[in-house]
């Protein structure tokens, strides 16, 4: 008798099987977990112990009296939730409500410019023509210039003897309390952090292939059918992640408007702003709850902004759809 021997089934080199999680060992395990302690490590230090500290300063108040023996004393008592109780009556409320509607006015106003003012910039740097690259370092400059230089650049033009005043023919005290200043602050928002939108943006559009401009092209699609059709919905996951780190910027605005208006001016005043005011003044129970109400604030925002309008920052989505196709294919393969 003669034995027979089968050989066994060639493998897919395209799709080789992927090894579950399942089967890793325990050593894979921990040296993942060495390779993250150094991050992990530094994210504790910067963002967890701050916010901790925080959250447990905001139940304390710096307090004064009178010992048994007549002598003063001073010390901080604890107050539990009083100090976010008073951000709703009297002064204090009413510059946390101040703060806060500037806040938000600040932050849907300059986004909302920003994204139509850096789509725009990114169309104009992903067409071909002469002079492209001195247009997209330009564009780049405002970005490059740090926040403060640039409230100080903007200062001097909305001087009462500025230029911008010498061009509208007007004597508007920018700087000053009012509508002014917040059409002042807008601009300059606008004119420095437009550029960052519209560098992400335009690294999607670099991703969007060629071909298929020319198909629709080929099927009579005009600039305006391109744009909404094809530009805008490839585009939309990258412009998604830019507008919410925008916001999440904007929302902790501080720097522009200390600068160019000044602190303690009740028209531009942010939650930030009222923050630092609180701790400048030595409370640092109250700077502490309005720190902490801001970082809800942009949690809320950041949360609602990912799971309403569906901004992929982590690259989860399409990991987990690249998963899912290699899935298939294997499955695909297997029943042949």
């Amino acid at each position: 008798m003669t034995a027979t021997v089968t050989a066994p089934a060639p493998q897919n080199r395209k799709n080789p099987p992927t090894r579950s999680t399942k089967n890793r060992t325990p050593g894979e395990g921990r040296m993942a977990a060495m390779l993250l302690s150094p991050t992990l490590l530094v994210l504790a230090l910067v963002i967890v112990y701050p916010l901790l500290s925080a959250i447990h300063q905001s139940l304390y108040r710096a307090e004064s009296g009178l010992d048994a023996d007549g002598f003063v004393t001073e010390g901080e008592a604890f107050v539990g939730l009083a100090n976010y109780a008073d951000l709703f009556v009297g002064e204090s409320g009413q510059r946390f409500l101040n703060a806060f509607s500037n806040t938000t006015f600040f932050t849907v106003t300059t986004v909302l410019l920003e994204t139509v003012l850096g789509l725009c910039l990114a169309l104009a740097m992903n067409r071909a023509f002469r002079g492209r690259s001195f247009l997209r370092a330009s564009i780049l400059v405002p970005w490059a210039v740090p926040t403060a230089v640039s409230g100080l650049l903007w200062r001097w033009i909305f001087q009462s003897d500025g230029i911008a005043n010498s061009l509208l023919g007007s004597e508007i005290l920018w700087t000053a309390e009012g509508t002014a200043s917040k059409v002042a602050i807008i601009v300059a928002e606008v004119w420095k952090t437009a550029p960052f939108i519209g560098l992400l943006v335009l690294a999607g559009l670099q991703i969007i292939p060629e071909e298929v401009y020319e198909a629709a092209r080929i099927d009579g699609a005009g600039w305006w059918r391109q744009l909404g059709s094809i530009t805008l919905p490839l585009v939309k996951p990258t412009l998604l992640v830019a507008v919410l780190f925008r916001m999440l910027d904007a929302l902790r605005m501080f720097d522009l408007p200390f600068v160019l208006i000044g602190p303690g001016k009740e028209s531009v005043e942010t939650l930030s702003m009222l923050a630092w005011d609180e701790s400048n003044q030595l409370r640092y129970g109250s700077a502490s709850a309005f720190a902490v109400v801001l970082f809800l604030y942009v949690a809320v925002v950041a949360i609602v902004f990912v799971k309403v309008l569906g901004a992929d920052i982590t690259g989860g989505k399409q990991l987990g759809l690249k998963k899912r196709k290699a899935t298939r294919s294997q499955k695909a393969e297997a029943t042949r």
